[in-house]
């Protein structure tokens, strides 16, 4: 037969087409899906659920949708779908075996945004390493780290973990240790340090501040100075009691002691030196 270019047609043309409208149909389809998904995220939200679950949901959706736009496409190019449903279903199962950990990943993602051990903007500290948490999807938590490192954590990871959650409560405790020297006024350190505390309007009055004798140690008497500040001023408050404090002590004469060792030189007689010499040669 003669090959022209109707005959050329004839044959590829209805190729051609389906392959077009396949194509159509993944892109509008795709569209239709993240519109979809988007949707599904705003209602969620107007209806007061978690940013966190939020976007788990919208996730999903995307890619349910998005696995039947890819049906739909199979379909138009002439693909038994019901054998490929079959044919999926069947590698699915090896798939799903191979992937054991990935699918551990999305039910962990799925406690996590349900249970709620954290929320988006929360600092915390789970599977060895801390930040701010900016996303969690399908299979992993992305969290920013103070000095901006992204970390891609495995949700299963984070959530076998133990979590840490720094921004859960409102209000927040400031932990610290001064110590002075056993010879200065203990009442008046003290008293210094709560003049410091009182003129920081970031410490709240309630609950007050603790500050008490905590350990009479080695070299130096603890004082354990626990204020608390709302969880945005921890850092800076935290900053601030150091360097006030320190200041505050230097005014007035107080000693923040530190380690010392005391080496004590002892000259020996030189007669005892040549035979301690000697032994030593004998023993070697």
């Amino acid at each position: 037969m003669e090959l022209t270019a109707d005959n050329l047609w004839s044959a590829a043309g209805p190729w051609v087409l389906h392959i077009f409208w396949a194509l159509v149909i993944f892109y509008i389809g795709r569209k239709v899906a993240r519109w979809m998904s988007n949707y599904l995220a705003k209602q969620l939200t107007r209806h007061g659920l978690d940013d966190l679950l939020v976007k788990l949901a919208g996730n999903t959706a995307y890619v349910a949708l998005m696995a039947l736009v890819v049906l739909a496409a199979l379909d138009q190019l002439g693909i038994d779908t019901t054998s490929a449903l079959a044919v999926f279903g069947a590698a699915g199962l090896a798939v799903g075996l191979a992937v054991k950990d990935s699918l551990s990943n999305f039910a962990a993602g799925v406690m996590i945004a349900f249970f709620q051990p954290f929320k988006l903007g929360h600092y915390i500290e789970a599977a060895g390493t801390a930040g701010t948490v900016l996303e969690v999807e399908m299979f992993n938590t992305t969290l920013l780290t103070p000095d901006n490192k992204r970390i891609i954590v495995p949700n299963r990871l984070v959530y076998n973990d133990t979590i840490v959650n720094y921004s859960a409560e409102e209000n927040r405790r400031v932990d610290l240790v001064f110590g002075i020297s056993y010879q200065d006024d203990i009442k008046r350190a003290r008293a210094l340090i709560e003049t410091v505390i009182a003129e920081d309007e970031r410490i709240l009055k309630d609950p007050a501040a603790t500050v008490a004798v905590g350990e009479l140690a080695d070299s130096s008497v603890n004082i354990n100075v626990r204020p608390w500040v709302k969880n945005k001023d921890f850092w800076s408050v935290r900053a601030g009691l150091l360097e006030n404090t320190k200041l505050a002590f230097d005014a007035n004469g107080i000693s923040i002691p530190f380690p010392q060792q005391d080496v004590h030189m002892h000259q020996v007689d030189t007669k005892e030196a040549r035979l301690l010499n000697e032994n030593n040669r004998e023993a070697e």
